[in-house]
């Protein structure tokens, strides 16, 4: 999947927050943000080592969307894994 660069460059624009999370609510879905931040949680557990069956349990899912959170961060030149790690 490509994403729009335009797209980009627009979210790229938009400096406060509050704005940002307005934008989002407008182009987004209810239920795409949901699983976006899902997406986030998800991560961010993996990254502190929590187990995937923990995570499955914690948050109802399954382990084929916490495996794939898995591959990202296991992938070489990870933007996810580098954004994690400067956060802590």
């Amino acid at each position: 999947m490509h994403i729009d660069q335009e797209l980009l460059d627009v979210i790229l624009s938009i400096k406060n927050k509050d704005e940002l999370g307005l934008f989002f609510e407008e182009i987004f879905t209810p239920a795409e943000l949901s699983d976006l931040s899902l997406r986030w949680k998800l991560l961010k557990d993996l990254h502190r080592g929590m187990t995937q069956r923990k995570i499955a349990e914690k948050y109802g899912i399954s382990l084929c969307k916490i495996t794939r959170g898995s591959k990202v961060l296991k992938k070489k030149g990870s933007v996810a894994l580098n954004v994690l790690d400067s956060m802590n």
